[in-house]
């Protein structure tokens, strides 16, 4: 493609390392780039509060595609521009459908306020015995007639020991989902957003207001959330270590997040 006016990128396997390193190869590259006149984007599952870290790798604040797609935010002023979420009645049926397809299954939302450390609102909040996929829970912990009180930006369904990819199949066969069925990880979790929201509408939501069209975006991503995103960019780059989902519908696989995969498309247009 022609020199890209945007660069979008998954963090997660994509731009950064397992121990949430940068490389100094990929990181001049992303700068140099940026101080050529591109936009980058951060688009990731991970929610605002989540992002500080890849902010201070990078040394500076990009705009974040959050939640899969549901958040706008900016680190610079720790602000949540905007967010789609899923209604108290869309997670009462949503909840009732997925503890009937997975038996055994925990649940949890994420919730979102003003900033990403809003204190006023509990973000992550899981029923009883839910089972984290991280290494880093910071839930609050609820009955599952609280967990469903209130709207979230997504849907956390858990299953340890499970297929992500298995969970979200079996879940797709059931009718009256109100919401897009995605996963990160193959690790026993799916999450759902609200209905059309994805990566790429919030990659759309950014480059719209500056004027830049489809076809002058790259993007970077490695699971099956990133694949909509990939798919709608002018060039849709995966990486070595990618889901077949997210190979499928790339124009390009590059190497490994672990062998500076971003670095080496980038360097095709700055260094």
């Amino acid at each position: 493609m022609t020199l890209p006016a945007l660069i979008a990128c998954d963090v997660d396997g994509t731009l950064v390392l397992g121990d949430e390193k940068i490389t100094p190869r990929t990181r001049n590259a992303v700068r140099a780039a940026v101080e050529a006149g591109a936009q980058f984007v951060l688009a990731t599952g991970r929610p605002p509060r989540w992002v500080q870290p890849v902010v201070d790798e990078l040394g500076f604040a990009p705009m974040a595609v959050c939640a899969n797609g549901a958040v706008i935010y900016d680190p610079a002023t720790d602000r949540v521009l905007c967010a789609w979420t899923l209604s108290v009645e869309t997670l009462g049926e949503l909840a009732e459908i997925a503890t009937r397809a997975i038996p055994g299954a925990g649940l949890a939302v994420e919730r979102i306020g003003r900033s990403a450390h809003d204190t006023a609102t509990p973000q992550f909040v899981s029923s009883p015995g839910y089972e984290h996929a991280w290494l880093n829970p910071d839930n609050t912990e609820v009955s599952k007639e609280d967990l469903l009180s209130a709207p979230a930006v997504k849907l956390l369904i858990r299953k340890t020991g499970a297929s992500s990819a298995d969970m979200a199949a079996e879940l797709a066969r059931h009718v009256g989902i109100e919401g897009d069925i995605t996963y990160s990880t193959n690790n026993g979790l799916i999450e759902i957003v609200p209905l059309g929201i994805s990566k790429a509408t919030g990659i759309a939501e950014l480059a719209r207001p500056l004027g830049i069209p489809d076809d002058e975006v790259v993007a970077f991503g490695d699971m099956p959330n990133d694949a909509p995103m990939l798919l709608r960019a002018g060039h849709g780059v995966a990486m070595g270590n990618a889901h077949p989902e997210a190979i499928a519908v790339a124009d390009e696989v590059t190497t490994p997040n672990t062998d500076d995969g971003v670095a080496r498309v980038l360097e095709r247009w700055w260094l």
